[in-house]
């Protein structure tokens, strides 16, 4: 099995072939290359299956036991500094590769079916390979540095993709927030790093941890310090997997199409700020200070993203605050010390949160045309419902990811989240509150959303809601009417029309009443519908193989197999029922409000409009930061202008304009007549000599 550690590098690098090629014959043959669209798929797809294949041959030669694998060699050096780059292949970086060779696979193939009539097809797949790319270069990534340049290019390739349809003003924008958010957190991140380095001389993970516990042991180092420069790499994973305060920018990118929000903003990227903090972990279990930030911003943007999905009409904006609280979830676990869970969970909500995507995905896929042949309305549950007998895979499917996330078992989200609450009840009991609380919630948006889209009666033809919807789309913000949001799936403006009503031949199926998607798009679905509902018994907490195989780099495996031996089934018996019982209340809830109409939501809205409204406006922190950030920074900036045209610009036109007059005086005084200038002499020496004989 050695000689496929030899060429792990194979797996970053085929991707970013694909993603080369592609964009060679974009701009060098841009006709060819787009008529050519299937066979460029075809590579792209292709040639991530390969780096999946041997991302599956490198899992399992790890699960058989092989030693981690490394391949360093010299990048840079000056006097004692020396800069290292490679990659290496331990138990962690095995599983994410795992994890995100086969959602990117899987996204691809449904790619094909969701972006088949677009005419950016081609340039998509593109930077979908040029993202996996980057995400697997992260991955392998043996030292920070290595990890901060990757990170920066899956930032970038999140910009590109967000902002795929660059001409809508929302896109636009949506991109411009994602990109800038990061970067607050990126800036902190850097300067964690240099501060890392500058105190204890390295760039590897374990040296850093083991270093920086000396120093604060033996006073070289003060403690603050030292809390300081664990916060300010956590502000790193702090805006990519979207925790508080920096969270703003997931639901906004959602303007991008459905396969990205499922490969980025579910199963890759925001997962790298949790891969991020697992990787420095040896750093941070020696700042119990830090941790407990950590601990406290992952329980606090979980109840967050939780309560903003509640009031949430739109069906994937819904899924991004699920995202946001689900990442809260790991983001805690970690901060309770809680390693292996918050790995278990980040790896069964990769799945399960990519398939409800991809699920919604389809569901925008099948009502375009219906509503009124207005993309812009196929996103919004009201004009749903009853979608489950035109499109029985993807409800299905979507079924099984909605009881997946609301931890019921045996589904995968029950085992990993009841993990969490058992590791952050012992820790913290007022942590493990807040994540019982989230539970409830969670099963309540969740199952809101599934009998909104897929039980009861379709709405999507109501003339009365789509007027209503439509003149709720024309309200005027800031002066400016808010343009209809064409394109949230495979069609763009106009393209309906252009295509008669609908997909080549589906066109009667489009412009009369929703169908199901294409195989490209079903079979995804089908495929990770099987590990949302199996891979969660891999972490059982009577036979924990996952604990076993992914561990804090600090426990032994003596020591997991100690803890497993302490396993107590009362405790988890009552752990688990509480657990459950929450989220049955919120499903039971759910059902009574949206399925059989015995309670109205709107009475209650009412009755609780302060905190409905709360809710329904994301908690304000939008509007916030555009007053306090945008519409400040604006102030700031014409102050600044003022500054520039008036003092600066005036200091120099003042000098050119004092250059200007003495010049255009002394020219009369220069005639050339020795005389004159004698006189000048005279005049001057003879001022002086009356100004200090006056003295």
């Amino acid at each position: 099995m050695e000689i496929i550690y030899q060429y792990a590098w194979l797996i970053p690098v085929l991707p970013l072939l694909g993603a080369m090629l592609v964009g060679l014959g974009l701009l060098s043959l841009n006709q060819a290359t787009n008529k050519a669209r299937q066979l460029n798929s075809a590579l792209i797809i292709s040639l991530m299956g390969v780096a999946m294949g041997l991302s599956i041959a490198i899992l399992w030669s790890q699960i058989q036991g092989h030693a981690p694998y490394s391949s360093i060699f010299e990048w840079a050096s000056a006097g004692n500094f020396h800069l290292s780059m490679g990659y290496t292949i331990d138990h962690l970086t095995a599983l994410m590769l795992v994890v995100v060779t086969t959602v990117a696979f899987l996204v691809m193939i449904y790619t094909d079916g969701y972006m088949a009539h677009d005419p950016g097809y081609v340039r998509f797949y593109a930077y979908l390979s040029l993202f996996g790319s980057s995400m697997l270069g992260l991955v392998v990534s043996p030292n920070l540095v290595q990890v901060y340049v990757f990170w920066e290019l899956v930032g970038m390739c999140s910009y590109l993709l967000v902002g795929f349809w660059y001409d809508r003003k929302a896109a636009a924008d949506a991109c411009q927030k994602a990109f800038v958010t990061n970067r607050v957190g990126d800036f902190g991140l850097l300067l964690g790093i240099l501060g890392l380095f500058w105190a204890t001389g390295s760039f590897e993970f374990d040296v850093m941890g083991t270093r920086l516990a000396e120093l604060v042991q033996n006073g070289s180092l003060s403690n603050f310090l030292a809390i300081l420069l664990a916060i300010l790499v956590f502000l790193g994973p702090v805006a990519k997997s979207a925790q508080f305060p920096l969270h703003v920018w997931l639901p906004d990118a959602m303007e991008g199409p459905t396969p990205i929000s499922a490969l980025i903003h579910a199963a890759t990227m925001v997962a790298a700020g949790v891969f991020l903090v697992a990787r420095m972990y040896p750093v941070f279990e020696h700042v119990p200070a830090a941790m407990n930030v950590i601990a406290y911003t992952g329980a606090f943007t979980a109840f967050l993203g939780a309560t903003i999905a509640i009031t949430q009409n739109d069906i994937k904006k819904g899924l991004a605050y699920s995202t946001i609280s689900q990442l809260g979830y790991m983001v805690m676990a970690m901060g309770v010390g809680a390693y292996s869970a918050g790995l278990f969970h980040l790896m069964t909500h990769a799945y399960f949160k990519a398939m409800l995507f991809l699920g919604s995905g389809s569901v925008i896929h099948g009502m375009e045309g219906v509503v009124g042949h207005n993309p812009a309305l196929a996103q919004d549950m009201r004009l749903m419902g009853g979608l489950r007998k035109y499109m029985p895979v993807t409800g299905f499917t979507f079924l099984i990811g909605c009881l997946a996330i609301s931890g019921i078992p045996p589904f995968a989200g029950f085992w990993s989240k009841d993990e969490i609450l058992g590791a952050a009840f012992a820790a913290n009991p007022l942590l493990w509150f807040i994540g019982y609380a989230t539970a409830g919630i969670t099963a309540f948006y969740m199952f809101r959303m599934y009998f909104s889209t897929f039980e009861g009666g379709f709405r999507g033809t109501d003339k009365k809601i789509i007027q209503k919807l439509e003149k709720a789309a024309t309200i005027l913000v800031e002066g400016e009417a808010l343009a209809p949001n064409f394109g949230p799936g495979a069609m763009k403006q106009g393209e309906l029309e252009a295509k008669g009503g609908g997909h080549d031949d589906h066109s009667h199926e489009h412009s009369s009443e929703p169908h199901e998607s294409p195989w490209t798009m079903t079979l995804p679905l089908a495929v990770l519908a099987i590990p949302s509902m199996l891979i969660g018994l891999v972490g059982t907490p009577y036979a924990n193989y996952f604990e076993e195989f992914i561990h804090a780099p600090s426990e032994s495996v003596a020591e997991i197999a100690e803890k497993a031996a302490e396993f107590n089934p009362q405790e988890f018996y009552v752990m688990a029922g509480s657990s459950v019982g929450i989220s049955l209340i919120g499903i039971t809830l759910a059902s009574l409000m949206y399925l059989m109409r015995k309670i109205d939501p709107a009475a209650i809205a009412s009755q609780i409009k302060p905190l409905y409204e709360l809710s329904l406006n994301k908690w304000y922190f939008d509007d916030i930061y555009h007053k306090v950030f945008v519409l400040g920074l604006r102030r700031l900036a014409r102050q600044v202008m003022e500054v520039d045209f008036r003092v600066v610009d005036g200091a120099v036109n003042l000098t050119g304009f004092f250059t200007l007059v003495s010049g255009e005086g002394l020219k009369y005084i220069e005639n050339g007549r020795a005389q004159f200038y004698a006189l000048i002499i005279f005049g001057a020496v003879l001022a002086l000599v009356i100004v200090f004989g006056v003295t």
